[in-house]
């Protein structure tokens, strides 16, 4: 086996040096087999040698047997066309313990749409799982004869071998060095030119999310175009490009994919145009300058949209691109479209509304039943399916509705950064591929006039409400990145105003939605300057998939609308953030949150690398800023968002998000127990009102001492706790469980699995997930673990004075079920309840509780003192330079923090508690003076602060400079204007997050004095006093 230079900028070609031996035991072979005549051996065989130019790998791979019974079944298809003229179906695979061989006929520049695609099972099998632990390389060839005289097609050979790395594991500079970190094979055939470039390659994809695309012209003519990519960052994206050449009359003779051992991926494609017939559909390919396309338009076309193939390789609409009905735009517009529609499209209809109308909305009962009904209604009228085929029934509506899209957000990178009609900026002197032509061929339609074809083409109203909703869709987004040359998911900026009220009542300030490969997400905030956590949503089965995917905005939009309303003591409105994951991807999290970080940066930044960063067409108008944090599955990502940020050239990037570690001066909440700080406020709140003894108090508690809620809540309550549900399992002792040892867990931060039973009383007991036929003290067999669990809560067991959730997932206590947390006398089985969780309980099942006489205080009253927390690390970034804020925010490299760092966080912990105690004291008095609930309290106050805070925006009180700086002064933290001086702060911090502090300090004090229903005179009465001190300090 030898090697020689094809040419000096190109891999080396194989030559199998024993070819004509292995030939000679070929003959013998087929001879022996006697099924092709023996005058015609050496001409069949010579012709597979010598004319077919099948390349010399593949007789160095396969054994002369294998490839005697590739000769006879050659043969035998041609003979069975000879007789019946057809398609010859050739398919061969041979899968060995270190990769595999695929061949069948291929007709170039044409995707195949029948038989096996050995393309989507090469990238499912090998090229998508490819990590530098286990990777494959992959070479493919196609012949440069035809498999019959009578057929234009030729032979396409895959050659899948796993990796030998020169070094598996490169550290520090290793990474870089593309001699450690390439496949042993790889090095023997690359030349130095090849090795060159691919280092070029790999080290800008090493320095940034998403592709790394470049394009040279060979000696040959052909054009070489190479993709560097992340490992695992992508599915289907081999069989993607495939797809895509074909579209633009392309072929490849040869295609290569190498892994390296620093977790990249290089395919390389060797491309050159079609004699074939062009895709149905289509129409003709056309350039300003000699009325034809040429091969440089459509490789610029690919290399643009290799991109967007990247970000979603295949669709359910994937049939229609490969045979030419659409393009890739088209296919992945209507891809986001049909997301768009699954969430979005308005299925309650008048008579709904009607129900509304009749209903009392005071009534629990009436408004837990009328939310089922909207949740049934939603789910049953247009499923995923049914709007799949009805898009899939009108493929010229889908392309007419792309047009109106492309009209208002196509932008090319070569064209000025203006706003306007694509036909005012599309121009003769552009030289177009056939994706950008198809739009220029006629004018987009009116948005009236599309209203009318859709009415006109439809033949019912359920289809033609589908198809409008894609020109919903088109209506209210204001800038995506989905012309950006690189991405890495797609990105859409939504005017909410396509939210019908009915569902939606509050409307959002803005929405993100966000579509990858891996997920698809949203982002939702109610005030300008907001912020809330990212949430990664997983699912068990594809049942499970299902429900999150039915219900993942509407989960958003309530976590947001609890996030703006527990926000109400901060400057920050709410937000939150979700990214549902697809069911192949449950094993991805990371991807899909790096992808959707970075596609919302897209539109957060303003374009200024062209080729790889273009502006972006702003409907919009105006500069934004989101500040993330952490959730559910994202709590280690939040350094990583921050520093990708700085590494984009976001002036936020300090700010962008909060959760980071100590090295990048962030405020842990689990470390300080921030969160719980607020919780317990209000547990502390009702002993001290009630005269409790808190150590003789019982308490039942969900989410267990691996969590930050659970954990700190062990720590810092001396109760006596009874049960505690976890991840894990259930752990239960009526006499109170072993309080050292739970701290001892809560301190390791441990599940109850690890809890040494041997400490429990002889009626306690624990029960794990995945335990079965367990029998308890009290004789009762549990059937299974994990069901257990789940439903522990509603256990009779589940009793205490004190219920605090400190885990669980969202709506686990509805109407349905709350009937029992209630004993057979009708008594409650908890007498007070502070809601750490999130949204455990819905509100229907809080008002129950409370009219059974429970006092319970909601999730966005108590759990608030994360946010507060998160809300000064964002202050702490905005006010300080780098400089200062690596100095005195950030751990040291001996691993001290600074002074500065821990009396700051003693001032946070401080406000929490004093913020906590406040609003705790107003509900209670509230509830006493007016008899109503206090979950109704908490919400009524929380509406109160956040439109006093809106109606304070458009007063003057901002202008009295002497009344700004007294509140400013009263409003941060003491350890700032300690070190900084008043005036640096003002100057340093974005004025309209100073002003929303200052509207949040008064308002939020204003509230929680005077209540949420206070007299005509006093805010005049509360302002006095501020004005008063105003005037003394000026």
């Amino acid at each position: 086996m030898s090697a020689t230079p094809v040419q000096q900028c190109d891999y080396t070609d194989n030559v199998y040096s024993g070819k004509q031996d292995h030939r000679a035991q070929v003959c013998i072979l087929v001879e022996k087999e006697g099924l092709i005549p023996k005058h015609l051996i050496d001409s069949e065989v010579g012709w597979f040698y010598d004319i077919l130019g099948i390349d010399d790998m593949y007789f160095m791979l396969e054994d002369p047997a294998a490839v005697a019974g590739h000769i006879t079944a050659l043969y035998g298809a041609q003979l069975s066309n000879s007789t019946r003229p057809g398609d010859i179906g050739i398919h061969f695979e041979n899968r060995h313990e270190r990769g595999a061989v695929f061949i069948h006929n291929s007709t170039p520049g044409i995707s195949k749409t029948e038989g096996p695609n050995y393309e989507k099972m090469i990238d499912a099998e090998y090229l998508d799982v490819s990590v530098p632990q286990s990777a494959y390389r992959l070479e493919s060839y196609r012949s440069r004869g035809k498999v019959s005289k009578s057929l234009d097609a030729s032979l396409r050979a895959y050659f899948v071998n796993q990796c030998d790395f020169v070094n598996p594991d490169p550290k520090g500079d290793e990474i870089h060095d593309i001699k450690q970190t390439s496949d042993r094979t790889f090095l023997a055939k690359a030349t130095p030119a090849v090795l060159d470039l691919y280092s070029s390659v790999i080290s800008k994809v090493l320095d940034r999310t998403g592709p790394v695309i470049t394009q040279t012209t060979l000696p040959s003519g052909e054009h070489r175009l190479v993709i560097g990519y992340r490992q695992r960052s992508t599915q289907g994206y081999f069989a993607g490009l495939s797809d895509l050449y074909h579209y633009y009359h392309m072929y490849s003779s040869r295609k290569y994919v190498e892994q390296f051992s620093c977790g990249v991926t290089v395919i390389s494609l060797y491309l050159d145009t079609s004699k074939h017939a062009k895709p149905q559909g289509s129409s003709p390919v056309l350039s300003a300058a000699n009325g034809t396309a040429s091969i440089d338009d459509s490789i610029r076309q690919i290399m643009k949209e290799a991109s967007l193939v990247y970000c979603i390789p295949s669709t359910p609409f994937q049939t229609l691109f490969r045979t030419g009905v659409l393009s890739v735009q088209e296919a992945v517009y209507g891809y986001t479209c049909w997301i768009f529609a699954q969430h979005f499209l308005n299925r309650l209809g008048s008579e709904y509304a009607t129900l509304v109308e009749i209903l009392d909305p005071s009534d629990a009962t009436d408004m837990e039943v009328l939310a089922k009904l909207k949740k049934r209604l939603r789910q049953e009228t247009f499923t995923r399916e049914l709007i799949l085929d009805i898009m899939l029934r009108y493929p010229e509506l889908l392309k007419d509705l792309y047009k109106d899209f492309a009209s208002e957000h196509y932008i090319h990178s070569e064209l000025p950064s203006y706003v306007g009609k694509l036909a005012d900026r599309l121009n003769d002197e552009l030289r177009v591929s056939l994706s950008e032509q198809r739009l220029q061929d006629k004018a987009p339609l009116a948005k009236e006039d599309l209203l009318a074809k859709i009415t006109r083409t439809t033949t019912n109203e359920n289809e033609a409400m589908v198809l409008r909703s894609m020109l919903d869709f088109n209506k209210h987004v204001l800038k995506t990145n989905f012309y950006q040359p690189t991405k890495v998911a797609l990105s859409f900026r939504m005017d909410p105003g396509f939210l019908p009220v009915i569902e939606y009542p509050a409307k959002p300030f803005g929405i993100f939605l966000v579509v990858g490969n891996e997920f698809r997400g949203f982002h939702v905030r109610f005030q300008d300057v907001a912020r809330g956590g990212i949430r990664i949503v997983r699912s068990r089965n594809p049942e499970a998939f299902s429900i999150n995917q039915r219900t993942l905005f509407d989960e958003n939009y309530s976590l947001a609308s609890t996030q703006h309303r527990k926000n109400k003591d901060i400057p920050e409105g709410g937000s939150k953030g979700t990214i549902l994951l697809n069911m192949d991807s449950q094993d991805r999290p990371f991807v899909a949150f790096e992808k959707y970080v970075d596609a919302i940066l897209d539109l957060l930044l303003t374009g200024q690398s062209p080729g790889i960063k273009d502006r972006l067409v702003d409907r919009l108008g105006r500069e934004e800023i989101l500040f993330f944090g952490p959730d559910e599955g994202t709590a280690g990502y939040m350094d990583w968002a921050s520093q990708h940020a700085r590494k984009r050239g976001a002036p936020f990037w300090k700010a962008f998000t909060t959760g980071k570690s100590q090295t990048m001066g962030g405020i842990p909440h689990d470390v300080y127990g921030m969160t719980t700080r607020s919780v317990h406020q209000y547990v502390l709140g009702i002993i001290r009102q009630l005269g409790l003894d808190e150590s003789v108090c019982t308490k039942f508690q969900t989410g267990g001492p691996d969590g930050d809620l659970g954990s700190n809540e062990i720590k810092i309550s001396h109760d006596r706790t009874t049960a505690v549900v976890d991840g894990s399992g259930v752990l239960y002792d009526p006499r109170g469980i072993d309080r050292t040892e739970l701290t001892r867990l809560a301190n390791e931060r441990k599940m109850i699995q690890h809890f040494d039973v041997s400490k429990l009383s002889p009626e306690g007991f624990r029960v794990l997930v995945d335990e079965y036929q367990v029998t308890l003290p009290d004789g009762t067999l549990v059937q299974d673990g994990l069901s257990f669990r789940n439903g522990f809560h509603l256990n009779k067991l589940a009793a205490a004075d004190f219920f605090v959730p400190c885990g669980g997932r969202p709506e686990s206590i509805d109407i349905n079920n709350v009937h029992s947390l209630f004993d057979a006398e009708g008594n409650a089985r908890f007498k007070y309840v502070v809601e750490g969780a999130n949204l455990f309980f819905t509100q229907d099942a809080r008002l129950r509780l409370e009219k059974a006489g429970v006092h319970l205080f909601k999730d966005a009253s108590a759990n608030k003192g994360g946010v507060t927390s998160s809300s000064l690390e964002v202050l702490a970034a905005l006010a300080l330079t780098d400089e200062e804020h690596g100095r005195l925010m950030c751990e040291q490299p001996d691993g001290s923090l600074p002074e500065f760092y821990q009396q700051y966080v003693a001032d946070v912990q401080r406000a929490i508690e004093a913020n906590a105690a406040r609003e705790f004291e107003c509900l209670w008095n509230e509830a006493k003076r007016t008899g109503k609930p206090k979950s109704v309290l908490s919400d009524e106050l929380s509406v109160a602060i956040v439109d006093l805070r809106k109606n304070l925006e458009s007063t003057n009180l901002w202008d009295n400079e002497s009344l700004r700086r007294l509140i400013m002064r009263k409003a941060l933290p003491a350890k700032l204007l300690e070190s900084l001086d008043l005036d640096t702060i003002l100057g340093r911090v974005p004025v309209n997050y100073l002003k929303a502090i200052f509207g949040a300090y008064l308002a939020s004090h204003f509230v929680y004095e005077y209540g949420a229903v206070p007299s005509q005179f006093a805010f005049f009465e509360f302002m006095s006093k501020f004005y008063a001190q105003a005037e003394t300090s000026a």
